[in-house]
């Protein structure tokens, strides 16, 4: 396998994406950035979703608590409160898929929920995916919605930087570890 060949096989794994669909929750993985909330926002907008679910612990580049920044940017964006699931605790991919799946079950209840929206960092989405599937219902569709923000790492420039390349490379590590502790669900 040659250098293209390799960064093809890499961004096809990694980087998934699917078309906008109607969709029962919005579950967003936040960051540091705004930009994951971004196509949830979409969704709403577009009368594709009528509920978000936001999970995220981790400090936002404002300082304050990532589920407050993305919780305040969404009804800036004219979400109602009432549209809101937010998740406050989770520290990690792990936690936001186990802690947010537990939310779901006992604030909605999965028996009327047949899809979510998946909303990550482009290069997270895989691991997003795989790890939230160990913890929903079999049944429910997962639609991977990851932002298209030129900040962000892409299918299409991640190895252009050293960074980029340790960013999606510590990815691979991770999907690795989670596989190797049981946190991974077939996608």
């Amino acid at each position: 396998m040659d250098l293209y060949e390799s960064r093809l096989a890499i961004s096809t794994f990694l980087f998934v994406t699917s078309p906008p669909e109607p969709v029962d929750l919005a579950f967003v993985f936040c960051s540091p950035t705004i930009s994951s909330l971004q196509p949830a926002l979409a969704l709403y907008r577009a009368g594709l979703t009528s509920r978000l679910l936001i999970t995220g612990a981790g400090t936002a580049i404002d300082g304050s608590e990532e589920w407050s920044f993305y919780r305040r940017h969404a009804l800036e964006a004219g979400l109602p409160e009432a549209a809101l699931l937010v998740e406050k605790t989770a520290r990690n991919t792990a936690e936001n898929a186990a802690l947010g799946a537990a939310l779901i079950a006992r604030d909605i209840g999965w028996a009327g929920l047949r899809s979510l929206a998946v909303s990550a960092k482009p290069f997270h989405m895989r691991r997003a995916l795989m790890t939230l599937r160990r913890h929903v219902p079999p049944g429910i569709r997962l639609i991977a919605q990851p932002p298209e923000e030129p900040g962000d790492l892409s299918a299409t420039n991640w190895w252009q930087s050293a960074q980029g390349r340790q960013r999606v490379f510590s990815e691979l590590g991770k999907i690795s570890e989670y596989a190797l502790k049981g946190d991974l669900g077939d996608v």
